[in-house]
């Protein structure tokens, strides 16, 4: 890690090693918010557990609303499977499926878990994720919010990891844990995204925030109050 910022974070969160110690994390949460009325599913992942490999984009999603029913992640691929594991069905290159789609577009299952799916593996994965291999970080300039001034760090993904825009900033307070998380949602017709991270815990030495409440933001980056577009409530995490 060259950049003394990201290095800050990623011991503010529990330190590289003890991230790498892990292969697998296991979230329980609810998944809320304005955005999944206007797509149509206002309840899909009210209630749902997510497992994720903490180095590889592999996501399986148990949402209490489908129990029968289990969604599987991976770059490239969407699959609905059962409880005996059937594949009940499945899409490839499921990022072409939103060509042409808007804000306002309804999704289907496979859409929104899809969507869910990457977005919580970054969230999760969050700031060891910007570590690995083709990842590139460069410091911004601070930024003032909430009577703090922030750190600003924009990564760049490669092609290779599935995420909501292949540019991003994220913004971390002089404890150097996660305050807000900025980017554009491509899927979405460009929609942008400002992800508020809160109500960090600790669990198996990894710090985690409870608490992601998502809006929209405006051309000088400022907060669009309403509507509230997500709301991630965790209850609890696992590592292995």
């Amino acid at each position: 890690m060259t950049n003394d910022l990201l290095k800050l974070a990623v011991e503010a969160h529990g330190g590289l090693a003890r991230w790498n110690a892990f292969r697998t994390l296991e979230a329980e949460m609810s998944i809320t918010g304005g955005i999944w009325h206007v797509k149509q599913k206002p309840d899909i992942f009210r209630h749902v557990v997510a497992a994720m490999d903490t180095q590889a984009q592999r996501v399986e999603l148990r949402s209490f609303t489908t129990p029968d029913r289990h969604f599987l992640f991976t770059p490239g691929r969407i699959a609905v499977k059962s409880t005996d594991g059937r594949i009940l069905e499945s899409r490839d290159n499921p990022r072409s499926s939103f060509a042409g789609h808007s804000q306002q577009t309804p999704w289907d299952d496979l859409h929104a878990a899809y969507f869910c799916s990457y977005a919580l593996w970054t969230y999760f994965s969050t700031p060891f994720l910007y570590t690995y291999q083709g990842v590139v970080t460069e410091e911004l300039s601070p930024w003032r919010e909430n009577g703090e001034q922030w750190r600003r760090l924009k990564v760049t993904f490669p092609d290779s990891i599935d995420t909501h825009s292949r540019e991003q900033v994220s913004y971390f307070g002089p404890d150097g844990l996660l305050r807000r998380h900025d980017y554009t949602v491509d899927i979405m017709g460009g929609a942008t995204g400002a992800n508020y991270a809160s109500n960090y815990r600790e669990f198996d030495g990894i710090i985690v925030p409870s608490t992601r409440r998502v809006f929209a933001r405006d051309a000088d980056g400022q907060k669009i109050d309403e509507p509230l577009l997500v709301a991630i409530d965790v209850g609890t995490v696992s590592f292995r």
